[in-house]
């Protein structure tokens, strides 16, 4: 049993690591987009297509192995939780900073 990592511990991780990603890219995305003169809004969207990129092996792996159920269904809500969070709260960021 201790050679596994717990759900929650998996879950956790893969939702600090989209987190961490996602909230600083936007970030760094809305000063490009600010310099360049990029509408936000398209920022935006390929920040979500990103997000699902990012989201996609897990998900697959959710509905081909289902000896791996566990793991992959906790690494998926962990990185989906993570994107989300962190493209809520990273225009909020780049608002406080000028960029947006």
């Amino acid at each position: 049993m201790g050679e596994f990592l717990r759900d929650y511990l998996i879950r956790e991780q893969a939702t600090i690591g989209a987190l961490v990603v996602f909230g600083v890219s936007r970030v760094i995305g809305a000063r490009l987009a600010c310099a360049r003169g990029w509408r936000i809004s398209a920022v935006e969207k390929c920040f979500v297509a990103a997000a699902f990129l990012y989201c996609l092996p897990q998900l697959f792996d959710l509905l081909t192995h289902i000896t791996s159920f566990h793991a992959a269904a906790a690494e998926l809500e962990g990185k989906v939780a993570g994107c989300a969070i962190g493209l809520v709260f990273a225009p909020v960021v780049a608002h406080k900073l000028g960029y947006e």
